[in-house]
């Protein structure tokens, strides 16, 4: 293995191999398979999990090659290789997710993102187990479950950071963590806590409750900091988002250790007053007050603005893995050239945009300082060239 950025990075022919046959070695595999480390993309991931695609390769097919009985993990399991004649004890967590039907994919080793340039994963998770084995033989990936494929809904009950305390609403005797405050929400609703499906303890000491999604409805996912959440550290994952599986195990500067099945059972149905209130549409935000300096009596720019920034922070809160950044770009651009031309006022573009953006945080999304940094360079950048609205003349 040769050492690439602090990562092993696979020798191109042990990717080759995994089609059982091919091995050659030219341009097309050279450059979408070992570039920058772990820099694995989505055709790499097709060619290592067992479908050969270059020209001229005499494989008649996919013959994945027999791959030993899953051992004990390698003694780190950041280094991304297993020993040889070993597999890395993550294999058996991702067929164990695949035989539940289960889409997984692999994540970084010791980590919760998804590898570099393996940015289609929603499309690209599987459930075969010869492409697994083909692909997770190779490292110490973790292994991440895409939720929405699954027909999953998975309630991430958190535990605070250090110095994090309860807001306002939620800063009630015996609330200290997630799973405080969905018991607070089952009293209030007189339902019970929905603890009988199959359950995982994260790294941090949180749970992760797995359900199956309720039939007719897409759900998409909240977090608890966005007023579509459920409240004070619940998130949830659904369509566009993923969870890291048990048997994985994340190294990270805020927390370390391993996720784990507390209850193994079927996952149940989504208790359908939680489904209620996942599914309720929000109160309608306060509508936005006429910029100060605008003469009385223009009444079309007030609408105007307001239509522009719910229309900004759909795209924002729309959009998919992928894109998310570039769409939060785009919307703070395009409102910044309002807040350029004096309507709209630009702490008020940066706290609704930051709204939306909170959808979108948890594994393999936008940080707090990655949204921040964005929508400071976008509005940044609008401004510099405010738009012109012409004003009605009065009759």
């Amino acid at each position: 293995m040769t050492a690439r950025t602090g990562r092993q990075t696979p020798r191109l022919t042990e990717l080759q191999a995994a089609c059982g046959r091919c091995g050659h070695q030219n341009g097309a595999h050279t450059r979408s398979a070992g570039r920058s480390g772990w820099a694995i993309g989505d055709r790499t991931w097709r060619e290592a999990s067992g479908g050969c695609n270059h020209p001229g390769c005499p494989c008649p097919g996919r013959t994945p090659a027999a791959v030993p009985t899953p051992t004990s993990a390698p003694s780190s399991a950041a280094s991304g290789a297993a020993p040889a004649g070993k597999v890395p004890a993550s294999l058996g967590s991702a067929l164990q997710c695949a035989a539940r039907g289960w889409h997984v994919f692999p994540l970084r080793p010791g980590d919760k993102r998804p590898l570099p340039r393996f940015t289609d994963w929603e499309t690209h998770a599987t459930t075969d187990p010869d492409r697994i084995r083909a692909f997770w033989s190779r490292g110490a990936f973790n292994t991440a479950v895409a939720c929405g494929p699954s027909g999953l809904v998975v309630i991430d009950l958190d535990t605070p950071k250090p110095g994090e305390t309860p807001p306002k609403p939620w800063a009630l005797p015996g609330v200290h963590e997630g799973a405080d405050v969905l018991a607070v929400l089952c009293e209030r609703h007189r339902q019970p806590f929905p603890s009988e499906t199959y359950t995982v303890r994260t790294r941090r000491g949180g749970l992760h409750l797995y359900f199956t999604s309720p039939p007719g409805v897409r759900l998409r996912n909240t977090t608890g900091r966005h007023r579509t959440g459920l409240g004070w550290l619940i998130d949830t994952r659904a369509h566009g988002g993923y969870v890291v599986a048990a048997g994985s195990r994340v190294e990270l500067p805020d927390g370390t250790g391993a996720y784990r099945v507390i209850h193994d059972v079927a996952p149940a149905p989504l208790p359908d007053w939680l489904t209620g209130l996942l599914t309720a549409t929000p109160p309608t935000p306060v509508p936005l007050e006429c910029p100060p300096g605008q003469r009385a009596g223009v009444g079309d720019l007030p609408a105007y603005v307001r239509t522009a920034l719910q229309g900004e922070k759909r795209r924002v809160a729309d959009a998919e893995p992928g894109t998310r950044n570039h769409a939060l770009n785009k919307a703070a651009y395009n409102l910044g050239r309002l807040v350029g031309a004096g309507l709209l006022p630009a702490d008020h573009a940066a706290a609704h945009l930051t709204d939306a953006a909170a959808v979108h945080s948890g594994p393999g999304g936008l940080t707090p300082g990655e949204v921040h940094a964005t929508i400071t360079s976008g509005l940044t950048a609008g401004a510099a060239r405010p738009r012109t609205i012409t004003r009605k003349q009065a009759a």
